[in-house]
């Protein structure tokens, strides 16, 4: 019984061996085959998918983009316990073999003759590497022939710290986490470079499960397989068994599992498309890109926090939005550095701050009344206000309104801004000419005004905002940086530099800038804006320190505007329903301008908290003033004249423009003072 054991024993082992060689052989000729198609050495070259970063203008992380979520890191940056912890767990003749392992080969080929497929690879990590550099993961003896030539020219070409450094840049540690930095950070929240043992050795085991061995699918398994890298490191002496024991009784200590969260996303998509159209979309989100904008991380947060804890909801639309929408947009006035910018509420990709062009309301009049003042208007030209009725191209007629529906008479355009007086701008325009406002406006970035066809803005109500095609807050946000530097148009941008993954300096920005006004055209005009806040209807964005601004409701209160400034920070805020045509009125009243000015104020009083006050200079020349001004006539008022304040004005004028005539009323000795104005219509 014995002898016939044996015999069938010796016939198994005849019958493996036989099969065994069959195989060996078959593998030596289809090995041949694949020799000729072997990669050359300059094919075998390394450029994984790297992560892109985003950081705002202090460092701080907005985004990442990536294919795969991978961050390169240096050999010398990864500690020596995490290599020899992988090593240990993958392949503990790594620097001895010359990228297959035999041995390990013949392993997993008797195996896999047993089962009838292909269970065990035997890979060294040159085979690896390999597989997940160049090759596809099926399990098939073509794809494995292919990892071994690739291994092989590997070897040739590389050093082995080389290919160890590849390596831990390229494996998959789970949870979308490639390469040892990117693993560090998710499992750890930390930097590989800081890594203890105990983590070292559970990174390094997971790799051979990431689905098995990850701490947040089952925790004991994680903890199993972390020993078992301890006791192998333990074996091949890179650690004593102390050592060893010790960090088998740690806790594994992990962050929580979150996903990864962009901040500022408006801002962040419109970064994005920026570096797509200059980089290409591949490199972008696999290049490893280091991209530093000119957000402020906390003026950001304090713009999303005033826009949206004061838009109120009247309903949610077809798309699941809630209405209306808003949009906040804050620019140095000095650099064109973006600081802050809101795009809407909700998680829609369309920026309500860069891509809606909507009508602007009374926020246009600065720059029709700039173009006055260089066409010879003062601050205090006298105009009327009266009822005005004209004849449009059609053959109709159209009665312009103010927004509280009276006529004041006889006005200065100082208090005709102030009071955003629609028929005084109406009046203004027709003097001046469409025509030339609108070149005016082209020259401070407006590049939305139709000039030709049948529907343009060659009319008269341009004066009111009432544009063909609108403008967006971003083209009139930069329209008014002028104004607040003293003339000069500077671009907005949102990225300062760009690196690659070794800091080497792909783009650097450049302030692009021109003169558009004097000097002294836009210290007037800042300073009758000044007044808009003081005393008209921008009340509500006082903020207690020097600004100046306009607001702007567009027709039947289907977009509110407030667009101020400091010397520091230009901020716009616009209100609308994304129905364009569709007003915004709820029980309590219509929407206006003077939400979007106490929103422009709750942001600006919080993030120039720690900035001082700062007044606006003047120039050192080209302006006179501030000169005392009778309101009913624009004359001078003398200092000792008994004239009541309420009566008289204080402006600036551009030089060799103010009045020279003393006004009559400072020469009678009873001050008569003028009638209230009659019940008299609505853009403001």
């Amino acid at each position: 019984m014995g002898r016939r054991k044996r015999r069938f024993s010796r016939a198994r082992a005849t019958l493996l061996v036989f099969f065994v060689s069959i195989t060996i052989g078959a593998l030596a000729g289809v090995l041949a085959g694949y020799v000729s198609s072997a990669p050359t050495l300059a094919e075998v070259t390394f450029n994984p998918n790297l992560t892109t970063y985003i950081y705002d203008a202090e460092g701080n992380v907005l985004a990442r983009l990536f294919k795969e979520n991978r961050d390169a890191v240096r050999l010398s940056q990864i500690p020596l316990h995490m290599r020899q912890a992988v090593i240990a767990a993958e392949d503990d003749r790594f620097y001895t073999h010359y990228g297959i392992n035999l041995r390990g080969i013949f392993r997993a080929l008797i195996v896999n003759v047993r089962v009838g497929s292909i269970r065990q690879g035997g890979s060294t990590i040159t085979q690896q590497l390999a597989k997940n550099a160049f090759l596809s993961h099926e399990r098939t003896l073509s794809r494995k022939l292919r990892e071994l030539l690739w291994a092989i020219q590997i070897e040739r070409r590389y050093s082995k710290d080389e290919i160890l450094e590849a390596y831990l840049n390229e494996v998959y540690f789970g949870h979308g986490a490639y390469g040892v930095e990117a693993a560090a950070k998710l499992y750890f929240g930390k930097r590989c470079n800081d890594l203890t043992l105990p983590e070292a050795a559970f990174l390094a085991g997971v790799i051979n499960g990431p689905s098995i061995f990850s701490p947040f699918i089952d925790r004991d398994a994680a903890v199993r397989r972390r020993n078992y890298v301890l006791e192998r490191m333990r074996q091949l002496g890179y650690i004593t068994a102390e050592q060893a024991a010790t960090a088998a009784q740690s806790p594994l200590q992990t962050v929580s599992l979150q996903p990864y969260q962009t901040q500022a996303p408006y801002f962040v998509d419109y970064v994005l498309q920026q570096l797509i159209e200059r980089f290409g979309e591949q490199r972008v989100y696999t290049g490893g890109l280091r991209v530093y904008t000119t957000l402020d991380l906390r003026w950001q947060q304090a713009a999303e926090k005033a826009l949206l804890s004061a838009l109120p909801t009247l309903k949610i639309d077809a798309n699941g939005l809630r209405q209306p929408q808003g949009a906040l947009l804050a620019v140095d006035p000095n650099t064109g550095e973006i600081k802050a910018m809101v795009g809407g509420r909700g998680s829609d990709k369309f920026n309500r701050a860069v891509q809606a062009y909507r009508q602007p309301g009374s926020a246009i009049k600065p720059i029709l009344y700039a173009a006055a003042l260089e066409a010879g208007y003062t601050p205090a030209t006298i105009m009327t206000d009266e009822p005005l009725t004209l004849k449009m191209g059609d053959g109709t007629t159209w009665q312009p309104e103010n927004h509280d529906r009276r006529h004041r008479g006889d006005v200065t355009l100082q208090e005709a801004l102030e009071e955003s007086i629609n028929v005084v701008a109406v009046k203004l325009l027709q003097e001046i000419g469409p025509r030339e406002v609108i070149a005016y406006g082209k020259r401070l970035g407006i590049s939305s005004f139709v000039e030709q066809g049948e529907k343009n803005d060659l009319n008269a109500s341009l004066a009111l905002g009432g544009l063909t095609k609108g403008t967006s807050p971003l083209e009139l946000t930069a329209a008014y940086i002028p104004f607040a530097n003293g003339g000069t148009y500077v671009t907005p941008y949102a990225i300062s530099r760009v690196e690659d993954s070794e800091g080497t300096v792909l783009y650097q920005a450049k302030s692009v800038t021109r003169t558009v006004m004097d000097e002294a055209t836009a210290f007037v005009m800042t300073q009758m804006m000044k007044g808009v806040i003081e005393r008209g209807t921008g009340r509500r964005a006082a903020i207690g320190r020097p600004a100046a601004g306009k607001t702007g409701t567009a027709s039947d209160y289907t977009n509110a505007w407030f667009i101020g400034y400091t010397p520091q920070l230009i901020a716009t805020v616009w209100i609308g329903n994304d129905l364009q045509r569709e007003p915004m009125r709820s029980s309590a009243g219509n929407i206006g301008s003077s939400l979007a000015a106490d929103i422009w104020a709750g942001f600006m009083k919080q993030v120039l908290v720690d900035c001082p006050a700062e007044e606006f200079a003047p120039p050192e020349t080209g302006v006179i003033g501030p000169l005392a001004i009778d309101r009913t006539n624009g004359l001078l008022v003398e200092p000792d004249c008994p004239l009541p304040d309420s009566e008289s004005i204080h402006v600036y004028f551009l030089e060799d423009s103010a009045p020279q005539a003393i006004t009559p009323r400072c020469q009678n000795s009873t001050i008569v003072t003028p009638d209230p104005p009659s019940p008299g219509s609505p853009s403001r």
